[in-house]
């Protein structure tokens, strides 16, 4: 009797899916993304369901929506300096947020070992909410000089790029999974290609030429991003900028503009996809590949100059779009694609569970959308919803639909703020919202919204 399939749940950070190969970008190489999608089922349009690091990964591993697992909390952050905010270098004992049963431990439940490697940023430790062993970094981003710890223990800085240093700890992790009894969960996270983009190998930072990267029709390359000097330091050298102010931090190379910083992140993306290759290459030779689960996805997006903004957190299509896609050679649906369901981070714990034939938890908020990746036909919501700071969004395959909070009690406004044609107007330069649209679609987005918002509770706080 063949044993429950293994999973692979690899997440990077800050990937949006336009900067993918197998996503429609003809410049960019991740082959290895590419090839996980012609074996697997990619779903065209994946949205995350909080544009933020904490909450998107929150939501991931919680099966619940951010408002339930933290209480609407984005990254967890501090008051330093005047007009600063510093975050905790490390997740916090107990459960601060993620107070259900989650995905890790479900699985656990399940008979599964779990294993978590890289990037973190969950406010609560691994070992609290269902991981066995854990190697983990601080949640400030580099990628040279970077501590981690191995089960809470003492940190250590390995040698090299942080990168590396997590790929070989999953190379090492799937060969002591050979001819192993029991089925694994490894949540694998790599931090590329968030920034500091300067903090890479040379041949990473100059891999594309700024003048061959395509840019988006909604970035103008004529107009000056708002604090453009501190957002561009902020993308080369991260905290080391923003939080030291370390003195080599506080120049820019000559002449850099935001082709640059958009040919450094190219370069990033494919260094992320590398490590994917030496992922799928130390499965293959395990010979594990057949029977696990791989899951490829991003917290979410990066805005990059679109519509005047950087970063992430906002509900425009830069900031939420990221790739998905589902690999299980058992399901027999290489190369399938999804164009029909707005697929998101919240349905992978009830898709996964439903997958390996465990027990769904009631309190996960996520669609099963386990039929979908077996490319059966199945009456699954085709819909998304997201969350921000300021509001939510419901994401069909024709629309988004935002409304912003009208009071700290987290009513929503009576009228949407955004509302746009993502079919015909994919890069959001028209506003629907601007013309005070009543008709039927419009209706029907509405009642979407706050049905879903009056459904899902806020976490206790109290």
């Amino acid at each position: 009797m063949q044993k429950k399939p293994n999973i692979v749940v690899c997440t990077c950070d800050q990937l949006r899916a336009f900067e993918v190969g197998c996503y429609g970008n003809d410049v960019i190489r991740t082959p290895n993304v590419d090839r996980l999608a012609s074996e697997g089922t990619r779903f065209a349009t994946a949205v995350t369901n909080f544009p933020v690091c904490m909450a998107a990964r929150s939501v991931l591993i919680s099966g619940q929506y951010n408002r339930t697992c933290t209480g609407g909390v984005g990254n967890v952050s501090y008051p330093g300096p005047p007009g600063s905010f510093h975050m905790p270098e490390y997740p916090f004992a107990g459960r601060p947020h993620l107070k259900n049963l989650t995905l890790a431990e479900a699985l656990r439940n399940h008979g599964y070992r779990t294993s978590a490697i890289g990037k973190w940023h969950i406010h609560s430790w691994p070992h609290d909410i269902g991981f066995d062993e854990y190697v983990i970094p601080r949640v400030h981003h580099c990628h040279t000089g970077q501590s981690f710890t191995e089960n809470g223990g003492p940190e250590f800085i390995p040698e090299g790029y942080s990168v590396d240093f997590e790929t070989d700890r999953v190379e090492r992790f799937l060969h002591e999974q050979q001819g192993a009894d029991q089925p694994f969960f490894l949540y694998y996270n790599i931090s590329v290609p968030h920034c500091p983009l300067a903090d890479a190998p040379h041949d990473v930072r100059t891999m594309y030429k700024p003048e061959e990267i395509p840019v988006r029709p909604n970035v103008d390359l004529d107009r000056p991003l708002k604090k453009q000097d501190y957002w561009f330091k902020v993308y080369r050298y991260d905290f080391r900028y923003y939080s030291l102010h370390l003195p080599y931090t506080e120049t820019l190379p000559q002449g850099y503009t935001l082709r640059h910083l958009i040919a450094e992140y190219y370069g990033m993306t494919t260094w992320m996809d590398a490590a994917v290759g030496r992922m799928l290459a130390a499965l293959d030779s395990c010979g594990l590949s057949e029977n696990t689960i791989v899951v490829f996805t991003s917290d979410h997006g990066d805005n990059l100059g679109s519509h005047g903004l950087v970063q992430k957190g906002g509900p425009n299509e830069e900031s939420v779009r990221i790739p998905l896609v589902v690999r299980w050679p058992g399901l027999g649906t290489a190369g399938c694609v999804n164009r029909t369901h707005v697929a998101s981070l919240v349905d992978l714990a009830p898709t996964l569970l439903s997958l390996t034939g465990a027990d769904i938890p009631e309190h996960f908020h996520g669609r099963d959308l386990a039929p979908l990746c077996r490319g059966d036909r199945a009456d699954v919501e085709t819909c998304a919803f997201i969350e921000t700071g300021g509001g939510a969004a419901v994401r069909t395959p024709g629309d988004m639909y935002y409304l912003e909070f009208a009071d700290t009690d987290h009513r929503l406004a009576d009228a949407p703020s955004q509302w746009f044609d993502v079919v015909e107007d994919p890069y959001q330069l028209r506003n629907l919202a601007e013309d005070n649209g009543d008709g039927e679609n419009a209706r029907e987005l509405d009642e979407r919204l706050r049905r879903w918002h009056a459904e899902i509770p806020w976490m206790e706080t109290k």
